[in-house]
């Protein structure tokens, strides 16, 4: 017996030649499909994660943090007090630092994604000659903040951080923020802006400009845990425009965060300029002209377009990595901005 194989079968033909062949690996395909289903299943099931606030993903992962984290934090002057702030999401770590013109509101510094209070080893020596300071471990991120309950959308995010000045003893409070940091300042000033003095804005990340597609692409595997350290060290290296990271404390508590702690929090939006021109807050704009993380003259231009009460400086050279870059020049220009506030 032949089979016709030739350009003369007709398409009736063909189709019915793949029809009766379904049929006979009928079993077959099933088969397949359903182990290709439990197979899907078995991994959902084990990347489930129900959890709705962030945590420490072992003990072991927790000691690995706090190491890093002790480690990174003995490159910051004493703080003279350790507050821990119970708000409705969660308790909150501060550390006071007591600097010049101690009547004065205080500054109180945000660090970036993934970072805590050791990210501003480099700023606190030249600050302290302006104000006295309040670093924070952000809620949900890692850190010595404990989350409790889910913060879901901006205006959780700004509720917890307007509990935790309302606790403090100091009327008004300027908000500096890094990176991230940055945008829950931002964040905090157009939700709850009672206490809020001033916004200090250093490379903020999602106020002003979009995140680049390829920033979202490389921070995908630097946030899978299980993936190698050594991921987590490129994008870290990348976003300061190559800079090598390994050897330094406060990269290594942050690449130790980034894979030991699952952290459950929506993600920051970004405000309109119908928002931004509604700030009544002073603000100070550093932007970093090398960001990685944006487009600076776009958001510089946005920044001084909406702001009704901006002052907006670009830094040509600098990265995203900023604010261990330029910690003198910084802290000159936030005393100026300051002073230009009495």
């Amino acid at each position: 017996m032949t089979r016709e194989t030739g350009p003369d079968q007709s398409p009736s033909d063909r189709w019915g030649r793949f029809t009766r062949w379904l049929r006979r690996r009928r079993r077959w395909l099933v088969g397949v499909a359903a182990g290709l289903l439990a197979v899907v299943m078995l991994v959902a099931y084990a990347l489930r994660d129900p959890s709705p606030v962030g945590y420490f993903t072992s003990a072991q992962a927790h000691d690995r943090f706090l190491a890093a984290y002790d480690e990174a934090m003995a490159e910051l002057p004493e703080p003279d007090r350790t507050l821990d702030v119970r708000t409705s999401y969660g308790v909150v770590r501060l550390y006071h630092f007591t600097g010049a013109s101690p009547a004065a509101a205080p500054l109180l510094l945000l660090p970036g994604r993934a970072a805590a209070s050791p990210v501003w080893a480099d700023n606190l020596p030249a600050l302290l000659r302006v104000r006295s300071v309040y670093t924070v471990d952000l809620l949900g991120e890692p850190g010595q903040s404990i989350q409790q309950r889910p913060i879901n959308t901006p205006a959780d995010h700004a509720q917890w951080l307007h509990e935790v000045l309302e606790e403090l003893p100091e009327p008004r409070i300027h908000l500096f923020g890094l990176s991230f940091g940055g945008w829950t300042a931002m964040n905090l000033a157009l939700h709850r802006p009672e206490k809020v003095a001033s916004v200090l804005l250093l490379d903020p990340v999602l106020v002003f400009a979009d995140l680049p597609l390829e920033v979202i692409i490389r921070s995908i595997p630097a946030s899978i845990r299980w993936l190698p350290k050594s991921w987590r060290d490129d994008f870290a290296s990348w976003t300061a425009n190559g800079a090598p990271v390994e050897d330094v404390p406060v990269a290594r508590m942050i690449e130790a965060g980034m894979q030991t702690y699952a952290m459950k929090l929506s993600p920051p939006t970004r405000p309109s300029e119908q928002d931004l021109a509604g700030l009544r807050s002073p603000t100070l704009v550093l932007l970093a002209g090398e960001s990685r993380m944006h487009d600076s003259a776009a958001a510089a231009e946005v920044a001084r377009r909406t702001l009704p009460n901006g002052t907006v400086k670009v830094y040509p050279d600098a990265s995203h990595a900023i604010n261990g870059e330029y910690p003198d020049q910084i802290a000159a220009d936030v005393a100026a901005f300051l002073a230009g506030l009495e």
